[in-house]
C-alpha cells in the first residue's frame, strides 16, 4: 500500500474537523485505500481503533443497512459502546437511499469525524445534498500517476529501464489493484475488462435506468476510440446514423454525461484565448485510465499521440489544475491550465522528427504574449527548448515535482 501523499497532504488539514470528508472517483481507483491511510494517520495521533466504525456498502452483509433509517439506528446503537470521539468510515455511500439525511444527523448529534466515498459525481449534486451544503470537502481520487506506478512496478521488474517502465504504463495504466497480480499481462487485461463492465453496468446503466444498452456501448466505444479528439454530438449522431442508429444529439450528450458522472470520462471545453470565453461546441473527452482503453479496445501503441495527451491531462487533474483546450486564431493549444490564478500552457506531441514539426508544435504559442510557463512535451530524448518555450521528455515531465 503506497502512501499517496498527494491526497493525504490535502486531506490532513481537515482531519478531526466537523466537515464531512468526501472522496469520489472511478470505481477501484483507490478510495477504500485512502480510508485505510486516514485510519493509519489517526492511529499515529493516538486515536484508538475501537473508536472506528467502518462499513463498505458493496459488502452483502451490510445490505440491510442500505436505507437512511436502518443505517442511523445501527450507528446510534454501536456508538453507545465507544468512549470519546467516533470516527465513521462509509465506503460507496451512494448505495444507501437518502444517505445525506443520516450523515447530516450524525454530524449534528454525535461527537464524530466522518469520511465517505462514492463512485458518482452526482453524489453531492442532488436535491438531498442541500442537507450537506457548506458542510463537506470533496477530494477526487484518480488512478495511479506514472510516479506512483513506478513505485510499485520497479520492485517487480528491478532491472528495467525507466523507458521500458513507461512502455508498460502506456499499456497497463494506473489502476492500483494490478500491482497485486504483478502486472501480468492476461490477468491484468481480464481485471480491467471486468472493471470496465462493472462501471458500465452498475455506475452507468443501472444508476441511470438506461434501456438502450447497445446505443450506450456504441457511444462509449466511439468516445474511447477518439480520446483527445474534438467532436460534437451532431458529428457522433451522423456517425451512428451511418451504422443505422438514428439518435438525437441530446440523447448522446445525456449518455456521455452519465459516463462523466461515473468518472469514466472527463470533458474538456475549448476556450478562445483572445476572446477569453468558452466555446460552446466540439469538446474533447479523456478516459480516467488509459489501461482500461488498452484492455477493452486495444490500440494504445498505435494511438500513442492520443494516449500521451490522456496521460498529461490526468496528471494535470491530479495536481489540481482546471484545464481547457486553447484556441488562438486557427491554432489550438492542447492544454491551458489554471491553478489559483497561476497559468500554464502545454502542447503534447509524439515525436518532433523534423524542423517543420518543431515549428508547428512550438508555433502554437506565437500569439501568446504573457509570461506564464509554456511547454512542448514529447518522447524525444533531446532538449529542443527555444524562445523561452520549454521542451521536456514526457517521462521527465510527468515525474517533475513542480512545473514552473
Amino acid at each position: 500500500m503506497i502512501k499517496r501523499e498527494t491526497y493525504m497532504s490535502r486531506i490532513r488539514p481537515f482531519i478531526n474537523t466537523d466537515l464531512i470528508k468526501v472522496m469520489t472517483g472511478i470505481r477501484r481507483c483507490g478510495k477504500s485505500v485512502m480510508l485505510e491511510l486516514i485510519k493509519q494517520e489517526l492511529l499515529s495521533y493516538g486515536i484508538h481503533a475501537s473508536q472506528f466504525i467502518s462499513i463498505n456498502f458493496e459488502d452483502m452483509k451490510y445490505a440491510s443497512l442500505q436505507n437512511a433509517e436502518a443505517l442511523y439506528n445501527e450507528i446510534m446503537n454501536r456508538v453507545k459502546d465507544i468512549d470519546g470521539k467516533v470516527y465513521l468510515f462509509f465506503d460507496e455511500i451512494q448505495e444507501v437511499a437518502d444517505w445525506e439525511k443520516c450523515i447530516n444527523s450524525f454530524r449534528v448529534s454525535l461527537d464524530c469525524d466522518i469520511y465517505i466515498t462514492g463512485s458518482n459525481a452526482k453524489l453531492l449534486s442532488g436535491e438531498l445534498a442541500t442537507y450537506l451544503a457548506g458542510r463537506y470537502v470533496e477530494f477526487v481520487i484518480y488512478p495511479f500517476s506514472f510516479a506512483e506506478f513506478l513505485e510499485l512496478y520497479r520492485p517487480i521488474a528491478q532491472d528495467t529501464t525507466i523507458g521500458k517502465c513507461f512502455g508498460q504504463y502506456l499499456l497497463f495504466g494506473g489502476m492500483p489493484y494490478l500491482s497485486n497480480i504483478r502486472y501480468e499481462s492476461e490477468p491484468s487485461k481480464q481485471y480491467l475488462t471486468d472493471l470496465f463492465n462493472s462501471v458500465q453496468l452498475k455506475d452507468i446503466v443501472k444508476r441511470n435506468h438506461i434501456r438502450d444498452v447497445d446505443l450506450l456501448e456504441r457511444i462509449i466505444s466511439y468516445v474511447i476510440s477518439n480520446v483527445g479528439t474534438t467532436f460534437s454530438a451532431s458529428s457522433l449522431a451522423k456517425f451512428l446514423k451511418n451504422e443505422n442508429r438514428t439518435t438525437a444529439p441530446e440523447t448522446i450528450l445525456n449518455y456521455i454525461k452519465y459516463c462523466c458522472d461515473a468518472y469514466l470520462f472527463y470533458q474538456v471545453k475549448r476556450e478562445d484565448i483572445q476572446g477569453k470565453q468558452l466555446l460552446a461546441t466540439n469538446e474533447k473527452y479523456y478516459i480516467a485510465d488509459h489501461g482500461i482503453r488498452e484492455a477493452v479496445f486495444g490500440g494504445n501503441t498505435k494511438d500513442i499521440q492520443l494516449i500521451l495527451e490522456n496521460m498529461v491531462y490526468m496528471e494535470l487533474l491530479r495536481r489540481g489544475y482546471s484545464v481547457t483546450v486553447g484556441k488562438t486564431g486557427e491554432k489550438e493549444i492542447d492544454f491551458v491550465c489554471d491553478k489559483r490564478g497561476e497559468k500554464l500552457y502545454i502542447q503534447v506531441a509524439y515525436l518532433l522528427p523534423s524542423e517543420d514539426t518543431v515549428n508547428r508544435e512550438f508555433g502554437v504559442y506565437d500569439s501568446i504574449r504573457d509570461n506564464y510557463p509554456k511547454y512542448v512535451v514529447s518522447l524525444d530524448e533531446f532538449d529542443m527548448s527555444r524562445n523561452g518555450i520549454k521542451h521536456r521528455n514526457i517521462r521527465d515531465f510527468l515525474l517533475q515535482p513542480e512545473w514552473n
